[in-house]
């Protein structure tokens, strides 16, 4: 039986736009949560960009990605078991009560997946949190792209254009939406072309090249009615609005949308955020709130319900782990790595 504390160490958000390891409160179990032990966490531009803006919550517990096994059950949960390795995702830099970079995290039971034995290692599941939900969310909710989600299949026809397929999102975009049946075309740097065609991609463009809105309608015979920018900077928001069949279509940004980038009004652009499938109204420190959206939870959670089955015949590959040393205390090291622009299609990850 694992004994567990009142008090945890936890990477909290201090002012001054700082985090640290201090001593923080191990959460309350309510009836429909688990309690996890963390062995494993994983890092996400939002990380730290919470921090760097200001949207963090002084006295909040940073990180969203976690891995590790249950150690308490609330009154309503049935599964999973106390035991069991799991894995899943919960908003970093926002409540006192919740947050991935601690010794324990506690989630609603049913936004956790059980990982199959003997199949992913606690730091390859805790890579298939922030980027892997973004990604599900964006291509299957009815309110996004609202494609067929796995395990029904398209016909097998359908192109669709996914921006920035070597990121996190993206490489979890292109093998949900090959898995679902589709023709996934993509962009990425050079170097990554191979890695996004072992996911699923039948075609792979530079998006550094003068010509790649040009060369992807090619490809896909300028049939492309749905699109998923996985980067959403401007450039990759006016090329994804660009590549867009002449007879109009949807398209997902991970950011706000840039109305100055195309004059297309025969595209629907949307953002996706992923925050919002956690069932529960936040407020970030700049003031801006968001209501809890019950059916994003519930899409989720259906979701996460096929996950261990895709993950246990291989349908499913985690991100590449680049395993940084030094644990909790070393998360502020790696923040500053990747906003120098040093991660490239490798997911950071920790061991607790």
């Amino acid at each position: 039986m694992h004994e567990v504390p009142k008090i945890m160490k936890a990477l909290v958000v201090l002012s001054g736009n700082r985090v640290e390891i201090t001593e923080h409160p191990v959460p309350e179990v309510r009836e429909g949560d688990i309690l996890v032990k963390t062995v494993a966490v994983a890092q996400n531009p939002t990380d730290w960009k919470f921090v760097d803006t200001g949207r963090a919550n002084i006295g909040s517990v940073s990180g969203c990605d976690w891995s590790g096994y249950v150690v308490k059950t609330g009154t309503n949960v049935t599964s999973p078991r106390v035991g069991q390795h799991v894995a899943g995702f919960v908003m970093g830099s926002t409540f006192a009560d919740s947050g991935a970079y601690a010794e324990y995290v506690r989630t609603p039971a049913e936004l956790s997946w059980v990982v199959p034995d003997g199949t992913l290692s606690h730091e390859e599941a805790a890579t298939m949190g922030c980027a892997f939900w973004t990604a599900a969310q964006a291509l299957f909710h009815p309110t996004r792209l609202g494609l067929v989600e796995p395990p029904a299949k398209a016909s097998g026809e359908e192109w669709v254009y996914i921006h920035g397929g070597s990121s996190s999102v993206g490489q979890f975009g292109v093998q949900l939406a090959a898995l679902a049946g589709y023709k996934v075309i993509t962009t990425a740097s050079q170097r990554n072309f191979d890695l996004v065609a072992s996911l699923g991609a039948s075609a792979v463009f530079d998006y550094n090249d003068p010509n790649v809105v040009k060369k992807v309608k090619a490809a896909a015979g300028d049939s492309i009615q749905f699109a998923f920018d996985a980067v959403s900077s401007a450039d990759a928001q006016a090329i994804s609005a660009a590549i867009i069949a002449p007879t109009g279509g949807k398209l997902i940004h991970v950011l706000p949308v840039n109305t100055a980038v195309t004059s297309r009004t025969d595209v629907e652009r949307s953002y996706t955020l992923i925050y919002t499938s956690l069932g529960r109204e936040f407020t970030y420190a700049t003031g801006q709130h968001w209501p809890a959206v019950p059916v994003d939870k519930e899409h989720m959670a259906q979701f996460l319900k096929k996950v261990p089955r895709l993950v246990k015949e291989g349908k499913i590959k985690p991100l590449p782990v680049k395993l940084w040393e030094g644990g909790l205390a070393a998360i502020p090291e790696g923040f500053q790595y990747m906003k120098e622009g040093k991660v490239s299609a490798v997911k950071i990850v920790y061991r607790v």
